[in-house]
């Protein structure tokens, strides 16, 4: 049970992750962010641009997603969207978890709004 465990989960390595600086770079090269955390958090603070789909509707809503971009999985410290970018890739989409979420984001002195 736990190597079906491991191995859908990505094993040790994880999911293929990024600095948040190196986000918004692929960002602005054209990679989609996606915010999967709920709408109160979304409300708190989010990525200017981001797209918001919560961890709990991906599954249904992946049709949403462009399968031609790099999509950039980021939620509020990384845990749900490592879960979300394994999700992604499984279902063939080049999927990329945003390092430490939204709080390195924001450590990182890069720009956030709120609603």
């Amino acid at each position: 049970m736990f190597g079906f465990l491991k191995k859908w989960l990505g094993g040790a390595s994880g999911p293929a992750s990024l600095s948040p600086q190196d986000a918004q770079a692929l960002a602005t090269s054209g990679a989609v962010i996606l915010d999967v955390r709920s709408a109160a958090e979304r409300r708190a603070a989010f990525i200017p641009g981001s797209t918001h789909i919560p961890l709990d509707e991906l599954q249904t809503k992946l049709a949403q997603l462009p399968r031609q971009k790099t999509i950039i999985c980021q939620c509020a410290s990384g845990r749900r969207s490592a879960l979300a970018t394994r999700l992604l890739s499984a279902a063939g989409l080049d999927a990329r978890n945003l390092r430490g979420g939204i709080a390195a984001w924001q450590g990182a002195g890069l720009p956030t709004k709120s609603k």
